[in-house]
């Protein structure tokens, strides 16, 4: 009898141990130091797709067997205006909300919500492939210390919405150091 409370009590302590090894938020340094966000738990951090993005993560789909979300995160140059266009450009058929301009960590960030069917292209030569009923919604941080950060996530519109909050816990994240 006591051996089997034993084995309960060290059950239990393995159990409450383990549950402090469950996934933790991923804190992703950008600029060299100089920015940092918190990616939430339940988005599963891949090897980027191209060199010139910093960190990939996949957000799980809406409904079992859906597709996941994708969310990149990359430095980049140009104007927010080219770069806004570029991506509704990535939609045939593409429904643009009004641009929103935050500040955050004393950065501005601009919101953008595009939705439509989407061409997914990973790269300049490759062929595009058109996803139906997609939504991206993007980030971009302006910085004076840090330059420009990217922040896309595109995704079957149920995915996204379904990460939607996921996505401004991870914006609002935002430190300048």
């Amino acid at each position: 009898m006591r051996r089997n409370h034993l084995l309960a009590a060290v059950a239990a302590v393995l159990t409450l141990g383990a549950a402090s090894f469950a996934a933790e938020p991923t804190k992703l340094e950008l600029s060299d130091g100089k920015m940092s966000l918190v990616a939430p738990e339940s988005w599963k951090k891949v090897e980027p797709a191209v060199r010139i993005i910093d960190y990939e993560f996949s957000a799980p789909a809406a409904e079992e067997g859906g597709d996941p979300g994708r969310i990149t995160i990359m430095g980049a140059g140009g104007s927010i205006e080219a770069n806004v266009d570029r991506w509704v450009g990535q939609f045939a058929g593409a429904v643009k909300q009004p641009m929103k301009e935050e500040k955050i960590a004393g950065q501005t960030v601009y919101i953008v919500d595009i939705s439509g069917d989407f061409r997914d292209q990973r790269g300049p030569f490759a062929p595009a492939e058109i996803k139906k009923d997609y939504r991206m919604l993007g980030a971009i941080i302006k910085s004076e210390k840090a330059g420009q950060y990217f922040i896309k996530f595109t995704g079957p519109k149920a995915t996204v919405e379904h990460n939607e909050k996921a996505f401004k816990s991870m914006v609002d994240s935002l430190e300048v150091k």
